[in-house]
C-alpha cells in the first residue's frame, strides 16, 4: 500500500491489509463510512479506497477521535483473533502445521484469484480455518489477469478481456530474505533454461496464502507469461503452471518456515490432481535425506490428503507421457528417476490409455487418504477411480467424502446478520435460534424482501453498466428502470456453464416459461449468470440462447442474465432470490455449493437430488426435480425433467409464494425459510467441512506420518520391505476351503454362525494378512447389501498345510443371509485393507 496515512490513522493500514475484512462486517462498514460513494464504485476494497480518498478527508478523519477509535477497537480485535485461542487450539495430538494446494482461491472480488466453486470453496476453506485456529498455509499462483472478465456482445456471445493486476494496489506483500531482497524459487528446466518465482504473501486472517508469481525480470520473455492467467494457455503452459504450483509450492513452504520460524508442514492436502507434483517434491527431499524413492513413497502418502472435485473424466489434468519425459529428463528433481514419475501417473489398468500421464491417479497414488466432496460424489469417485483397485467391490475403494460447505460470515447478507443481532442477540446465524417467536414471520420476511429489492437494484445497475459500456454516450432503455419487481417470486440460477449443467433446460418449452413468468396473478422472475471457459464454444452458445430469449421485448423486464458473475455480485444474488435452481445432468455436480449460499439466506432449493442436494433435501426445504435418468435418450431426459420442473414452480412453488394471510406474509413460505435456516445453516457451514477434515483426515494423516518417519524413518523402510515381500508372494494366497455351520436353512436374528477358512499363505506370515468374513443381504447375482465385516482369529499353521482361521458371526437381521470370506494384506501403518489392491476371496 502506497497511500501514505496520517499517524492517528496507522490502524486503517493493518485492517486493509488482512483480507479478515472481507467477512467482518464491522471492518466492512468501517471502510465504507469513510467514503461511501467511492467504496462502492472501487469494489469494497480497502486497499483501492484508501489510494483513492482525497487526503483531505485522510486528515478530516484523522482529527474525528471517534473515527480513530473505532478503528484503533478494531485493530485491536483483529489482535486478539489472531492471537487468541481458538477451537483447533483445544484439540490434543493435532498437527502443528498443514499445506494447502490449490490452483485457484476465492478470497474477495478484491483479489480476482479464481474462476469457479474450486477457488470459491478454497477461499471459503482458508477463511474458516482462520476463524477456528487450522494453522493452515495456504499455496497457489498469483495470476496477473485472473480469470477473465465477461462481457455480452449484441449478438449474445460471450466475449472475455483479461484486465492486468497491479500487485501494488492488492493486499499483498513479497517474501523477502533478511537482506531485504525478494525469496526466488527455482525450477530446472529442458534445454538448460530455468523457471523462476517469486512469492507473494496474503493474510487470509490467522492463514499466510502464498501465490508464486513468474512475471519477474529473472525470467525470459516467454517464461515470465507462466502465472498470467487462470486456465490458459494449452498443455505446455498448463504443465508448467502445475510444476510450478507443485513443486515450487513446496520450495516457497520451505523457504517461508525458514525465514519466519513457522511449523514446517507434517500434512499436505492437495486439491484436485493441479498440485499433484509437490509429492515427489517431497520425495526428491527424502531421497536426498538417505531414503530409497519407495522408502520415501511410504513417508509421503502418509502425510497426503488428496481430494477430488470432478466427477467426470474430462475435469482431470491428463498429460502427454512424452511431455512429462522431457520436463523431468533434468535436474528437476534430484534422485528421482524419470520412470518412477511415469509410472506414478500410468493409465496401466483397464480402460487406460497408454502414454498418458494422469494427474488425478497420480494423486491417489500420492496421497494415503482421499474424498470427494459430497456422499454421492464419494461414490461415484470410488466407480470412476475403481479401476486403480480392480479386485474390490466399489464400496472398498479408498476413497471417502467430506461435503463441502460454505463460509457462513462471507455468504450471510448483512440484513439477515442485523437481525439476528437485534431479535435474537447473536451474530452466529448458523447456531442462531430461528424458530424463536422472538423473530416474528413479518421480520422474516421484511428482510427477505429487503434482500430481494438489493437484487433488483444491482441487477438493474449492472445491466445499465454493460449497456453504457456496448452504447457509449447513449441513454439507457426505458425497460432497464423496469426490470424485475421486488415483489415478485424470484428464482436464481448462476454457475459455470458446462453442458452438463444445463443452462438452458428452463427454455425446454419456451412458451410454458413465458407463461410461468407472465402469469397474470402468481408471475416469477429469473435471474441468471454464469461464465462459460474461453475454449468452450458449446457453452457459449448456451448463454446466446438465454440471452436471445431474455431479450424477447415481452419477457425482458422478468428474466436477465448479468455478465461478468464473481463474488461481489454473487453476494446480492443468493440472499435475494426465492429459490434456487440447479438441473445438472446427475450425478455429474459433484457438490454444487451456490444453492448452500443460497440456503444460508433462507432461500429455498428447487434441484435435481445431485452432489449436496441429494444428502440434505427433506421436503421441506425446497423441491427435488425428478430425476429420469431411465429416460431412452438425452432428449426425452430432458424434456422429462424440464416439464416436472414448470410442474413443480406452477402448482407448488407459485401457490405457496403467493398465499398470504391479512399482513400479506406467507406463513407456509415463511415456516420453510425458518426451517431451512435452523436445520441447514450448520451443516452447510465450512466450519463443519474444516472440522470434518481436520478429525477425519489431518489428524489420522499426521498420526501416520509421525508413525511412519520415528527413527530416523525405520517404519518407512520396513514398510516398503513388507509391501515388495507381500506383492512377490501374494500370487500363492487363496482361500482353498470353507465350512461353516450353526445357521438353520432359514436364518434367524441372533443365530451364530460359525466360520473355518482355510488359506493358503505361500511364504507369508499369519500376521501379514487379514482373513475376514464379508456377510450381508444376498441379492441377485451372488451379489451382497448392506456388507459388514468381521476378521477371522488365526487358530493354527501345520507345516506344508493351510493356515487355519475361525471366527463366529452373530445375526443382526433377518431375511436372507449370504457370505463369503476373503483375505486382505494387513499392516498398522496401512490405512485401508485396499491400499496395495491385494485381494483373495473363496470361490
Amino acid at each position: 500500500m502506497h497511500t501514505v496515512l496520517p499517524e492517528a490513522l496507522t490502524s486503517l493500514e493493518e485492517l486493509a491489509t488482512n483480507l479478515r475484512w472481507s467477512w467482518h462486517h464491522p471492518t466492512r462498514q468501517l471502510f465504507a463510512s469513510i467514503e461511501p460513494a467511492v467504496w462502492d464504485e472501487i469494489g469494497h476494497d480497502p486497499v483501492g479506497l484508501l489510494g483513492a480518498v482525497e487526503p483531505a478527508r485522510l486528515q478530516e478523519l484523522a482529527s474525528d477521535q471517534g473515527f480513530v477509535d473505532r478503528a484503533n477497537s478494531l485493530r485491536d480485535d483483529l489482535h486478539a483473533y489472531l492471537h487468541n485461542p481458538r477451537w483447533y487450539q483445544s484439540l490434543t495430538d493435532a498437527p502443528e502445521s498443514i499445506a494447502y494446494f490449490s490452483p485457484e482461491f476465492g478470497i474477495a472480488a478484491a483479489l480476482p484469484q479464481y474462476s469457479g466453486g474450486l477457488g470459491i470453496l478454497a477461499g471459503d476453506h482458508l477463511k474458516s480455518a482462520s476463524d477456528l485456529g487450522v494453522p493452515i498455509i495456504g499455496v497457489g499462483l498469483f495470476y496477473r489477469a485472473g480469470y477473465f472478465r465477461q462481457a455480452i456482445s449484441r449478438e449474445g456471445w460471450q466475449q472475455e478481456t483479461y484486465p492486468v493486476l497491479d500487485p501494488d494496489g492488492l493486499p499483498l506483500s513479497v517474501l523477502r530474505n533478511p537482506d531485504g531482497t525478494a525469496v526466488i524459487v527455482t525450477l530446472a528446466l529442458p534445454e538448460g533454461r530455468a523457471l523462476s518465482a517469486r512469492i507473494w504473501v496474503v493474510a487470509v486472517g490467522r492463514i499466510k496464502l502464498l501465490l508464486l508469481d513468474t512475471d519477474i525480470p529473472e525470467n525470459e520473455e516467454t517464461l515470465r507469461s507462466v502465472t498470467d492467467r487462470l486456465y490458459g494457455g494449452g498443455g505446455e503452459h498448463r504443465l508448467l503452471q502445475e510444476l510450478l504450483l507443485g513443486i515450487g509450492g513446496v520450495r516457497a513452504i520451505k523457504a517461508f518456515t525458514e525465514l519466519t520460524s513457522a511449523p514446517v508442514p507434517e500434512v499436505f492436502h492437495t486439491n484436485e490432481g493441479h498440485a499433484g507434483f509437490l509429492g515427489l517434491e517431497r520425495i526428491s527431499d527424502l531421497i536426498g535425506a538417505g531414503l530409497s524413492f519407495d522408502e520415501a513413497l511410504q513417508v509421503v502418502r502418509a502425510g497426503t490428503v488428496f481430494t477430488t472435485h470432478t466427477p467426470v473424466p474430462a475435469g482431470i489434468d491428463r498429460f502427454e507421457a512424452s511431455l512429462i519425459t522431457r520436463y523431468f529428463s533434468t535436474d528437476l528433481l534430484p534422485g528421482v528417476a524419470l520412470d518412477e514419475v511415469l509410472t506414478l501417473g500410468a493409465e496401466n489398468y483397464a480402460g487406460g490409455t497408454p502414454d498418458t500421464f494422469n494427474m488425478a491417479v497420480m494423486g491417489l497414488r500420492l496421497g494415503q487418504r482421499a474424498n470427494g466432496v459430497s456422499k454421492l460424489h464419494g461414490d461415484v469417485s470410488r466407480g470412476m477411480f475403481g479401476k486403480l483397485w480392480p479386485d474390490f467391490d466399489q464400496d472398498d475403494v479408498p476413497i471417502t467424502s467430506v461435503t463441502n460447505g460454505v463460509h457462513a460470515p462471507t455468504w450471510t447478507d448483512p440484513l439477515l446478520l442485523e437481525l439476528a443481532s437485534d431479535r435474537l442477540g447473536t451474530t452466529e446465524t448458523t447456531t442462531a435460534d430461528w424458530n424463536s417467536p422472538s423473530v416474528t414471520d413479518a421480520d422474516l420476511w421484511r428482510v427477505r424482501g429487503d434482500m430481494r429489492q438489493q437484487l433488483v437494484t444491482d441487477a438493474r445497475n449492472r445491466v445499465s453498466a454493460a449497456w453504457q459500456e456496448e452504447n457509449p454516450g447513449v441513454g439507457d432503455p426505458a425497460y432497464i428502470n423496469t426490470l424485475l419487481d421486488p415483489s415478485i417470486l424470484t428464482i436464481g440460477f448462476a454457475r459455470r456453464v458446462p453442458t452438463y449443467k444445463r443452462l438452458t433446460l428452463m427454455l425446454h418449452d419456451e412458451d410454458r416459461l413465458r407463461s410461468l413468468l407472465l402469469h397474470p396473478t402468481r408471475p416469477i422472475q429469473i435471474v441468471i449468470a454464469g461464465k462459460s471457459h474461453p475454449a468452450d464454444d458449446e457453452g457459449k452458445a448456451l448463454i446466446q440462447k438465454l440471452v436471445e430469449f431474455a431479450s424477447g421485448v415481452d419477457v425482458r423486464h422478468r428474466i436477465v442474465f448479468l455478465p461478468n458473475y464473481d463474488i461481489a455480485m454473487a453476494q446480492l444474488l443468493y440472499p435475494g432470490t426465492d429459490v434456487w435452481l440447479n438441473n445438472p445432468l446427475r450425478p455429474l455436480e459433484a457438490c454444487g455449493t451456490s444453492g448452500m449460499k443460497a440456503a444460508l439466506n433462507g432461500s429455498l432449493n428447487l434441484s435435481i437430488l445431485d452432489g449436496w442436494w441429494a444428502e440434505f433435501y427433506d421436503k421441506e426445504n425446497g423441491w427435488a426435480i425428478p430425476t429420469a435418468d431411465s429416460a431412452g435418450d438425452g432428449a426425452e431426459r430432458d424434456k422429462l425433467e424440464a416439464d416436472a420442473m414448470y410442474d413443480l414452480i406452477e402448482h407448488q412453488i407459485a401457490p405457496r409464494f403467493y398465499d398470504r394471510n391479512e399482513d400479506d406474509v406467507p406463513t407456509r413460505w415463511v415456516a420453510s425459510i425458518r426451517h431451512t435456516l435452523s436445520t441447514l445453516s450448520q451443516p452447510l457451514s465450512a466450519d463443519r467441512m474444516v472440522q470434518e477434515y481436520v478429525n477425519r483426515l489431518y489428524i489420522p494423516a499426521a498420526h501416520a506420518e509421525h508413525a511412519i518417519s520415528a527413527d530416523s524413518y525405520q517404519p518407512a523402510r520396513d514398510l516398503s520391505e513388507w509391501k515388495e515381500r507381500v506383492r512377490a508372494a501374494w500370487p500363492s494366497v487363496q482361500v482353498t476351503h470353507v465350512e461353516s455351520g450353526g445357521v438353520d436353512a432359514v436364518p434367524q436374528v441372533g443365530d451364530s454362525l460359525h466360520v473355518r477358512a482355510l488359506v493358503e499363505l505361500g511364504r507369508l506370515n499369519p500376521e501379514d494378512i487379514k482373513v475376514e468374513v464379508v456377510y450381508g443381504r444376498a441379492k441377485e447375482g451372488d451379489r451382497l447389501a448392506g456388507i459388514q465385516r468381521q476378521s477371522l482369529t488365526f487358530a493354527s499353521r501345520e507345516p506344508g498345510q493351510p493356515a487355519v482361521f475361525t471366527g463366529t458371526v452373530t445375526l443382526q437381521r433377518p431375511g436372507s443371509f449370504g457370505y463369503n470370506v476373503r483375505v486382505v494384506p494387513s499392516s498398522d501403518l496401512l490405512a485401508t485393507p485396499a491400499e496395495l489392491g491385494l485381494i483373495a476371496v473363496a470361490h
